[in-house]
């Protein structure tokens, strides 16, 4: 039996980016258990621009995330005109990046994040996530072809909806998988002390179940 973890988040969720540092303790601490990154899907196909008053409830969010996590933002942000939040763009450039044959989709989606929440670079835009794959390593002209390909969109919609199959409506997630069930780790953001002991205990329950069978 092989444990697994699913981590389902998205790249423009601002817990998610809080989170990141703990995702990085995860795959040091269990280096033997593979992590399916799922897009989750937080709001893809948005099309109006913010409003002010949804500006000031991200910015809350932002603020809080920082206290909690100490992952850094740029602020500029807000002050971006008509600015879409439309999140499906970065969850496909994901999709393209694991397309492309690219085995640090992680690493990929922290790149991604730190693009958006540190540096405020518009991670919406087609050649903006183009430079961002290059920098990462990938082909630039692949990255674009990929990125756009039908089956591309048709595989992050894919995730998208087994997120909603999982009855997940809320990132970053974290499951357990044992081959048998999932199991629910983390919903939303967690501190790495308290989310360790949870993920031990499973691995104790799922192991011990395996020995008796």
């Amino acid at each position: 039996m092989t444990l697994r973890f699913i981590f389902l988040a998205d790249p423009m969720c601002s817990w998610c980016w809080g989170f990141a540092p703990t995702i990085d303790r995860i795959r040091e601490r269990f280096p033997d258990f593979p992590i399916r990154l799922v897009m989750g899907g937080l709001y893809p196909g948005v099309t109006k621009p913010m409003k002010p008053h949804v500006k000031d409830e991200v910015r809350k969010h932002w603020q809080h995330v920082n206290e909690a996590s100490g992952q850094p933002f740029d602020y500029g942000f807000f002050d971006r005109e008509g600015f879409v939040y439309n999140t499906e763009p970065p969850s496909r450039a994901v999709v393209a990046a694991k397309k492309l044959g690219s085995d640090r989709p992680l690493e990929f989606l922290e790149v991604l994040q730190g693009a958006f929440y540190r540096d405020n670079r518009d991670v919406t835009d087609t050649e903006t996530l183009a430079d961002i794959a290059a920098e990462f390593g990938l082909d630039r002209a692949a990255f674009l072809e990929t990125f756009d390909a039908e089956n591309t969109r048709q595989m992050t919609e894919r995730d998208f909806a087994f997120s909603r199959q999982l009855g997940v409506h809320g990132f970053p997630t974290l499951l357990g998988y044992d081959e048998e069930r999932y199991r629910l780790l983390s919903m939303g953001y967690q501190e790495w002390d308290w989310l360790e002991k949870v993920i031990e205990r499973w691995v104790d329950k799922a192991t011990a179940a395996q020995t008796v069978h």
